[in-house]
Formats: C-alpha cells, sequence, structure tokens
C-alpha cells in the first residue's frame, strides 16, 4: 500500500507539476523530445509486428464463426470492433509496459545508483520536474500514435486474410465495417492507450528513483516495473471495459 501511494504521489505531481512548468515556460521540451523519440525507436516495429499476427488472428477467427452462423459480410464489423475496442488499446499498454517501462526504469534506476538523482536534489534541481514530467508527456504523445498505428495495420492485416483466405469480397467487408465499430469506440480506445501510458510511466519512473542496491538493484526495478504495468493494465482495462460497456453499449451504426 505505500508503494501504491507513492506511486499515486508521482502522478499527482508529475500532472500538476506539467500544467506548472507549462505555465512558466520552465518545461524540458528538449527532453521531451529526446523520450519520444527514444520510445518510437524502441515500440514502432515490435506494434507492427504485434498488429499483423493479431490482425491475422481475429480475422481468422471471427471469420470461422460468423461463417458458421452464415453472415459471411458482417466479418468487416466483427473484425473492426475487435482491434479497436480491444486489441489495440491493450497492446499498446503491452508494448509500453514491456519496452518502454524497461528503458525507463533502467535510465533511472542506474541514475539512481550512481548518485545522480541525489546530486540533482543537492543543486535545487526537482528529479520530478527534470526526469519525471518530460518521460511522462513523451509517453501520452506516443501512446496514441502507436494505438493508431495498430489499429491500421489490423485492420488492414484482418482485411487481406478476409479477401486472401476466407472469400469476402472487398466491397462487403468495408461496408460491413462501421456496422458496430463508431467514432466513439475510436476515442476510447485513444482514452485507453493514453491512461495505460500514464500508468507504464508512473510506475517505471517510482521504481527506478527507489531502485537500490547497486546493478541487482536497477534489474529488480526493471523486473518489477514490467510485471506491475502488465497486471495494472489488464485490472484497469478491465475496469474501463465495464463502464464504457454501462455507458457506451454496442450498437448499430
Amino acid at each position: 500500500m505505500r508503494t501504491f501511494g507513492r506511486s499515486v504521489q508521482i502522478g499527482v505531481e508529475s500532472i500538476i507539476g506539467a500544467a506548472t512548468d507549462v505555465t512558466r515556460r520552465k518545461f524540458q521540451w528538449r527532453e521531451m523530445i529526446l523520450q519520444c523519440w527514444a520510445l518510437l525507436t524502441v515500440t514502432t516495429i515490435p506494434a507492427i509486428l504485434m498488429a499483423i499476427p493479431f490482425g491475422v488472428i481475429v480475422s481468422v477467427q471471427v471469420g470461422n464463426l460468423i461463417h458458421q452462423l452464415g453472415a459471411d459480410s458482417m466479418l468487416g464489423a466483427g473484425g473492426g470492433l475487435g482491434v479497436i475496442k480491444q486489441g489495440a488499446p491493450m497492446a499498446t499498454g503491452f508494448l509500453l509496459g514491456g519496452a518502454g517501462a524497461s528503458a525507463i526504469a533502467a535510465d533511472l534506476g542506474a541514475r539512481t545508483i550512481r548518485e545522480e538523482i541525489e546530486a540533482l536534489k543537492t543543486m535545487g534541481i526537482d528529479p520530478i520536474h527534470r526526469l519525471v514530467i518530460p518521460r511522462m508527456v513523451a509517453m501520452v504523445i506516443v501512446a496514441p500514435l502507436l494505438n493508431i498505428l495498430i489499429i491500421f495495420v489490423g485492420i488492414l492485416t484482418g482485411y487481406v486474410m478476409a479477401i486472401a483466405s476466407l472469400g469476402v469480397t472487398p466491397g462487403s467487408y468495408w461496408a460491413t465495417f462501421g456496422s458496430f465499430a463508431t467514432v466513439a469506440d475510436v476515442w476510447v480506445s485513444l482514452a485507453k492507450s493514453i491512461i495505460f501510458g500514464f500508468l507504464v510511466v508512473v510506475i517505471a519512473c517510482q521504481r527506478g528513483l527507489e531502485a537500490k542496491g547497486g546493478p541487482r538493484g536497477v534489474a529488480d526495478g526493471v523486473n518489477a516495473a514490467v510485471v506491475i504495468s502488465v497486471v495494472s493494465i489488464v485490472l484497469v482495462n478491465l475496469a474501463m471495459t465495464q463502464v464504457v460497456s454501462m455507458f457506451l453499449p454496442t450498437r448499430i451504426a
């Protein structure tokens, strides 16, 4: 519970500090851009590689079920709904929790055991404003971009599979694509990815800043950051899915 409380404290301080830094023109724009680039370089190719088999799996599984029901023309609707509402935000969260969280936790953990964090405090520089906030903003920016990339690749892969192996005509696929997936579902998917990114960066920063015990402590912090991030994403996704289902039930567009 104390660890959870410290994570919440870092998250609240980061949100308030980001608004304050932007207002006072003290925001670390250069550090934020560098972190955005670093996150994109370690997550873009894995996102594409993850989205391709995911699109194939959704297309094949949903296609077989719809074929048994005799509604082959609805494959586009089922595939689009699965990728947009659940697949893309979860894949984004797992990528950020794996590649992003490990990179951030390792970086901050190494700085901590080398006493760079204590040196910053000695010089009157707040590590939250100097290190955590730029990473938080970078993660929040990169998360929806990865989400959009996974949606695009996943849907395109599902379309190719539906046309090539399931015998669905292109016109019927795209005609039924928007039957259930609406613009609101896309916004919910983007909101999920942003929330997952925020959770990941807060957990990674907390574990990195509290690393101790030399290189072994950094490794333990990285491992804990990845595991806790994935578990948190699964639990938060479950809660958000229930809430969204209550207020935005699936309906024909």
